[in-house]
């Protein structure tokens, strides 16, 4: 492995445990060699699932998580080893996606975030959950008061469910 992965633990193990409860210690980071540069990296994840609070029936997302890192980066397999870890948790929508934006804040301490999930429709209707940080006291956060006062304005032909 080169230099910058020496510390993942996951990447190319093929014998990695899946963990079916909620497990935010899964994920893990490495050095942003562009730490200098603002850029975005974004995830689409069209196979999360969770399950109703109420109900136990499963729930089905596709997340989008977008992000302006600083020194960290959340390596890959491990995110969605984590987001595999939802699958038999009890969580609302809205709980499910906020939870993925304060453990990967917690994680890397990014200079922007957001995450999107665009839950199917169940009895008739479907929530879409969007939440967003940006750094105190940076222009990020004033990004992410300008993201949120924007979003959705204009939405987007729906084609993932």
């Amino acid at each position: 492995m080169s230099d910058h992965t020496k510390d993942l633990n996951l990447l190319g193990d093929q014998n990695v445990p899946y963990s079916f409860e909620y497990n935010p210690g899964i994920l893990e980071t490495f050095d942003n060699k562009y730490a200098g540069r603002d850029y975005f990296v974004k995830f689409n994840c069209p196979e999360f699932t969770t399950l109703c609070p109420i109900t136990n029936q499963p729930d089905f997302a596709t997340l989008y998580i977008s992000y302006i890192p600083d020194v960290k980066m959340v390596e890959s397999k491990s995110l969605k080893l984590y987001l595999f870890s939802f699958r038999n948790h009890g969580g609302f929508h809205e709980t499910s996606v906020n939870m993925v934006m304060d453990d990967l804040v917690k994680l890397m301490d990014p200079k922007y975030i957001e995450v999107w999930g665009k839950f199917t429709p169940r009895g008739g209707i479907s929530i879409d959950p969007y939440c967003n940080y940006g750094r105190p006291g940076t222009k990020f956060e004033q990004m992410a008061e300008n993201r949120m006062m924007n979003h959705d304005l204009y939405p987007e032909n729906i084609d993932n469910r």
